[in-house]
């Protein structure tokens, strides 16, 4: 998706929009194995009841894209392993019609890519530090739901799932027990974060914004942004020359 591109409502209707939906419908599906495109479906698909022409032309750059890069996906190394680790991040605000945030994470086994996501937030964040700290909180669910899934498939995993965050107020709010007028107006529901601190499953980490491999699944990148958060997704394409 073009960088810096806000979608809305504005533009002219198109005459067949059951063309658009069975496109957007068909790209959903591939996002199951292309974590690369997943960002710019999502915003493509809040569309689907009345899809306009600048929503069809983002979704033909989308299909150009993938025309340009047929043998690109998952790499998955052979030695690997068992530590789960995560990266989550948030567009504040991104959303110009709702003015919702943007959820986005990405889960790694070792070295390999095993989940990702974007998704905008039900309710609208009142601070940047809130809509992180819901980021964190939907990727500490994940996490949690990996580690059961380890376990039955007998595979032990001891170490504490490490969760990167780039925000350090949601980073405080997560450590800190102490309720205050920063946090009053957070769902209870998110707290349960500090739970898993607390036991030990999960430990918070902070990494830099220009390191932080979510940026990819919660707004537009450049070209070259783009390319080096693909890289470290382990997205490759087997028909690049070495």
């Amino acid at each position: 998706m073009e960088q810096n591109l806000k979608l809305s409502d504005a533009g002219d209707l198109l005459a067949d929009p059951a063309k658009y939906r069975r496109l957007v419908d068909r790209l959903i599906y591939l996002t199951i194995t292309r974590p690369d495109i997943t960002y710019a479906v999502q915003v493509l698909s809040r569309f689907m009841h009345e899809p306009r022409k600048p929503h069809m032309e983002a979704a033909l750059r989308i299909l150009k894209y993938l025309k340009n890069t047929p043998g690109q996906g998952l790499f998955f190394p052979a030695q690997n392993n068992l530590k789960l680790s995560a990266y989550c991040d948030s567009d504040w605000a991104g959303c110009p019609t709702t003015r919702r945030s943007t959820t986005g994470y990405c889960v790694f086994l070792g070295n390999s890519l095993i989940s990702w996501r974007t998704k905008r937030q039900k309710t609208v964040s009142l601070s940047s530090a809130e809509a992180e700290y819901r980021a964190m909180a939907g990727t500490c669910c994940e996490l949690s739901w990996l580690r059961s899934l380890l376990q039955d498939l007998q595979l032990s995993h001891p170490e504490a799932a490490t969760l990167h965050c780039d925000n350090t107020a949601a980073l405080h709010i997560a450590a800190n027990p102490v309720f205050h007028e920063r946090t009053r107006h957070i769902e209870m529901d998110c707290h349960f974060i500090r739970d898993k601190i607390q036991e030990g499953s999960i430990v918070t980490k902070y990494i830099a914004s220009a390191q932080q491999i979510a940026d990819v699944f919660t707004k537009p990148l450049g070209k070259d942004d783009f390319t080096s958060m693909l890289g470290k997704l382990g997205v490759l394409d087997i028909h690049s020359p070495t």
